[in-house]
């Protein structure tokens, strides 16, 4: 399957189209019965694999790793990875990509930072030159074959947004990232340089963009939106409340509804579906 033509298709469809970002394996499965796309999140794969923040600490192997476990379990979602800077040297970059390619990733994402490098929504952002970045970006798009290439800028000084919009726009690169875009205001000027280059944005809770739905996404000419850490957040939330419930009723578990509640039947069910995802279709016998 070329899964980069796949993705590239569903970009060019009508709307906008949504990307979640899981962390680990339990949270694809989750994200599996929902979407038809993941995004491979930097920020949600730092904090399961290490335990650490955002700032650099990904070994390109393991990322690589993670990536090839996904596509083992999920064989007809897209698969859209976060490489950060390319883990720095441009021919490591090329190397990783071929490599995600071989594996089945349907695309990556390459920014512009400098290190020590940052979440998009954080501050103290610093980016490369821009030529610099153009380069390492030049070599990436020419080792792909079928791999979507986004183009992520970092910038956050106003003309410096606008000039490598643009500039990453006029590449053969898929689609444009612009990330930490603070309002709507500034969503149009971007998709006024770029022209009619996809745009991709990028939501995360309490990060710099505004909060807004697909469909609002859409009249604002937004193709892509990944979305870097529901399911992260969502399980910090939640882990937090039944630990805490388990200490307040001295560990004694809560009874779990088999309707509603999630225990070892509903876990193993969602489990056994990335295994069924890899069996034929029953063909349809006539009557």
């Amino acid at each position: 399957m070329k899964y980069g033509s796949k993705l590239r298709e569903d970009i060019a469809a009508p709307g906008t189209t949504p990307l979640i970002g899981v962390y680990d394996m339990y949270s694809a499965s989750l994200a599996a019965e929902h979407f038809d796309g993941m995004f491979v999140s930097g920020f949600g794969f730092a904090a399961s694999y290490y335990g650490l923040p955002d700032i650099g600490f990904i070994a390109w192997p393991d990322m690589v790793a993670f990536v090839q476990r996904l596509r083992g379990a999920f064989p007809r979602h897209h698969l859209l990875v976060d490489i950060d800077d390319g883990y720095v040297d441009p021919e490591v970059a090329c190397h990783v990509v071929e490599g995600l390619e071989r594996i089945g990733a349907s695309g990556v994402i390459l920014e512009d930072q400098k290190r020590p490098r940052r979440c998009g929504h954080a501050d103290g952002k610093q980016v490369l030159p821009l030529e610099e970045y153009l380069e390492k970006l030049e070599m990436v798009l020419a080792t792909r074959r079928d791999l979507v290439v986004v183009a992520r800028t970092d910038a956050t000084e106003e003309e410096d947004i606008l000039l490598r919009a643009e500039r990453l726009a006029a590449t053969d690169a898929d689609v444009v990232l612009v990330d930490g875009v603070r309002s709507v205001e500034w969503m149009r000027r971007i998709r006024a340089a770029v022209g009619d280059k996809p745009l991709l944005f990028n939501q995360i809770a309490g990060g710099k963009s505004p909060r807004l739905s697909l469909g609002e996404l859409t009249e604002l000419g937004m193709d892509v939106a990944i979305y870097s850490t529901p399911c992260l957040f969502a399980a910090h939330a939640a882990m937090e409340s039944a630990l805490l419930e388990l200490k307040a009723t001295d560990g004694r578990l809560p009874a779990v509804d088999p309707a509603q509640g999630i225990g070892v039947a509903a876990s193993t069910r969602l489990l056994e579906r990335n295994i069924a995802r890899h069996h034929p279709e029953p063909e349809t016998v006539g009557a």
